[in-house]
């Protein structure tokens, strides 16, 4: 089974793969606040897909197979160097690119020590959440074209990826007066968002950093370093 067709078959239909729309990205953060409702919505019904025959951890291998047994394999080796491909030896980049040394340790060690709170807490996850990947009408319409980063992971991923870039919008601020509304509860709220947003902070400044794309490094290490702040004042 393709991985297309793999993901279908765990999707509730409610989940729309090939929306029409616009990109969400164009959304003000008043448009945006209008309509978060409905966006989390989505990807609430991702995250109570059915996944009972899956095992592991991590992003979707193509045949549907996801590449690490626990969590803590999942976020520990992402990083580690030693991966034929693009991040072979990444760890070169502390003293060729602006990616700086002292302050990826510091939130590795801040997502490590969390990794207990999303241990076992296993969901179907899009895992490439920003807004431009996400399509919605603005009104009654949301959609998720892009599948390629999916796999198996504690759903506050999704969420902490929407935050990463456009701190402004206030996603976990929006999401537990949701929850509120709703009666739904998460265990562990604020360690497992934390946990998760500190995991995309540090592969998204690899990234950035790898493309010499100075600008948005900036952008995000400084929206990492006020995240505690906003997450325990909840």
């Amino acid at each position: 089974m393709g991985k297309d067709n793999f993901l279908r078959s765990m999707l509730s239909e409610k989940v729309n793969m090939t929306p029409n729309g616009f990109v969400a990205d164009q959304l003000s953060p008043e448009q945006f606040r209008e309509c978060h409702e409905l966006i989390f919505d989505s990807l609430f019904e991702i995250h109570t897909s059915v996944i009972s025959g899956v095992e592991g951890y991590g992003r979707f291998n193509e045949d549907g197979t996801p590449e690490y047994e626990s969590c803590r394999d999942f976020l520990i080796n992402t990083f580690t160097e030693d991966k034929e491909g693009y991040w072979y030896n990444w760890r070169e980049m502390f003293g060729t690119t602006v990616l700086q040394r002292d302050f990826f340790e510091q939130y590795y060690k801040e997502m490590e020590a969390r990794i207990s709170y999303c241990e076992g807490r296993r969901y179907l996850v899009n895992n490439f959440t920003f807004l431009i990947n996400i399509i919605t009408d603005g009104k009654t319409t949301v959609g998720f074209p892009d599948w390629s980063y999916s796999g198996i992971g504690d759903f506050l991923i999704d969420f902490a990826i929407m935050d990463l870039n456009k701190p402004y919008l206030q996603i976990p601020e929006l999401l537990m007066a949701y929850c509120k509304k709703r009666n739904i509860i998460i265990p562990d709220f604020k360690e497992r968002f934390l946990c998760m947003a500190y995991y995309k902070g540090i592969d998204g400044l690899r990234w950035h950093a790898s493309i010499d794309d100075a600008e948005s490094c900036t952008s995000m290490m400084k929206s990492m370093s006020e995240l505690k702040d906003r997450i325990y004042g909840l």
